[in-house]
């Protein structure tokens, strides 16, 4: 079983960028309220310039979400890590210690979310909906070393076939909470998604609490549409 692994190390880690990467938590994501030490610690490993285009490496660590093709972004690191941080990973772990600490990644786009749950001692299943976006961050991520199994497929629908997991991240907009989502979320599992209209979202927290869940809005935000059966229709 994979646990939380605080001084985890990669082959053929990436250590460019690293003072960047610093400034980039402290000045940004520290400032702005996120404590969970599990996730600034993983925000500061994962070279994040290595998951946007060659054109964008130096802009990479700035506090904005970055073009990465095909219409998507790469999100803007604090919320990566609040999103990250709202999916409350060690303790679901402290909690399930028997159980393995699974995860599903909505919307793969650059890999970054991916690479941030896999450096967290996560088991990341990540399923994106544009094909060359998910060679292309499966490609990064392998080099890098990270575990990440990237799918493509309806990310509104999940991944049925390897749920239970202890957490879903989903990186798009939906117009509302995705109910085959919260089906797939184990004893205690959180879903964090932004939910609303295209142009002005709210960040979500959803809990499940034995048959029920809990849901509460966390940050005001606007992402690309969720795309799919249970999301944006692509008209």
């Amino acid at each position: 079983m994979r646990r939380w692994l605080p001084s985890r190390t990669r082959n053929g880690a990436d250590n460019e960028g690293a003072e960047r990467a610093e400034h980039m938590v402290r000045t940004q994501v520290e400032a702005r309220g996120v404590r969970s030490p599990e996730v600034l610690a993983a925000m500061r490993a994962v070279p994040r310039h290595r998951f946007v285009p060659l054109e964008l490496a130096g802009h990479a660590y700035d506090d904005g979400a970055l073009p990465i093709g095909e219409g998507q972004t790469i999100s803007q690191p604090f919320i990566v890590a609040l999103m990250t941080a709202a999916l409350a990973l060690p303790e679901w772990q402290a909690a399930h210690p028997d159980q393995p600490l699974r995860v599903l990644d909505v919307g793969t786009g650059s890999g970054y979310q991916a690479a941030v749950l896999d450096r967290m001692g996560a088991e990341v299943v990540s399923i994106e909906r544009n094909a060359e976006l998910a060679e292309r961050a499966r490609r990064v991520l392998a080099e890098l070393g990270y575990a990440v199994r990237v799918i493509v497929g309806d990310g509104s629908n999940g991944a049925p076939d390897q749920a239970p997991f202890a957490g879903i991240v989903v990186a798009a907009a939906s117009p509302e909470i995705p109910t085959p989502l919260v089906e797939q979320l184990g004893p205690d599992g959180r879903l964090v998604l932004p939910v609303g209209p295209r142009y002005e979202q709210r960040i979500m927290l959803v809990r499940r609490q034995g048959e029920v869940t809990v849901a509460e809005a966390l940050e005001p935000a606007v992402f690309v549409p969720l795309l799919g059966e249970h999301g944006y229709s692509e008209r």
